[in-house]
């Protein structure tokens, strides 16, 4: 299966904080949308693994995901080197995406850094031929994404452009929610964390207010792009028009 976007994160639940707008919007254009997690968060405070997962593919469901594939990594202890890299180039030439969204290259906690910069070089390594992935017994064509773009997740990064995700924030903020054990829940009696303040989903939703308004819509996500985009022509950066 070709993918038109393939995001991809350390954490299950990265995605849908950071993302989550953006990929149900382009699923809902009728566009291929899927993600890799890399690693199950076994390492989080609540919840065990396996409830992880199944959260993540409710969560997949309700964005409209195509595909979500988890490859088991170590949480805490990802790298980025030779064997994460080629491990990570094997699903981005399966999935052959044009664009790959990707974790912060800097933030709060060390493995959304660690994963962003292990993301964009295997994007890079992914397009050299003479780097030779096998997949289920045959050997892979070469692959580069024509964009990847990093996600702002806990700390704020000056984005390079914000999507308006206005008509899905709703459907980001279910896929969210879907993960029971990690946000807050009253009743639960496990330990308070940082994400499972009663607080947190409504910082998530200021900030996605905030970056809508910096284009003049209700809701935005932004990204960072290392790589300067280009446009055909200055029609292509129409703002709206506000009364």
């Amino acid at each position: 299966m070709k993918l038109h976007i393939l995001a991809i994160a350390v954490h299950p639940d990265d995605l849908e904080l950071g993302a989550g707008g953006t990929l149900a919007k382009h699923a809902k254009m009728g566009q291929a949308v899927g993600v890799v997690d890399l690693t199950k968060g076994e390492l989080g405070t609540r919840g065990t693994p396996e409830l992880r997962l199944q959260e993540a593919a409710d969560a997949a469901a309700i964005m409209g995901l195509a595909v979500r594939e988890n490859l088991g990594m170590r949480d805490g202890f990802l790298v980025n080197d030779e064997a994460h890299q080629l491990e990570l180039i094997k699903y981005i030439r399966k999935y052959q995406p044009d664009i790959v969204i990707a974790n912060a290259l800097e933030d709060r906690h060390p493995d959304h850094g660690k994963s962003g910069k292990l993301i964009a070089d295997a994007c890079f390594l992914a397009g050299l031929r003479k780097i030779e992935t096998t997949l289920d017994g045959a050997i892979q064509a070469a692959w580069r994404p024509k964009r990847v773009y990093h996600m702002i997740q806990d700390r704020f990064i000056e984005p390079t452009f914000i999507v308006d995700v206005t008509d899905t924030h709703e459907v980001k903020m279910e896929a969210i929610k879907a993960y029971k054990s990690q946000f807050h829940n009253p009743d639960s009696d496990e330990p308070l964390t940082y994400i499972a303040q009663g607080g947190f989903l409504d910082a998530i939703e200021a900030r996605s207010l905030l970056l809508g308004k910096r284009i003049g819509v209700k809701y935005g996500e932004g990204f960072i792009c290392e790589n300067l985009p280009g446009i055909d022509n200055l029609d292509d950066l129409l703002l709206p028009q506000l009364a």
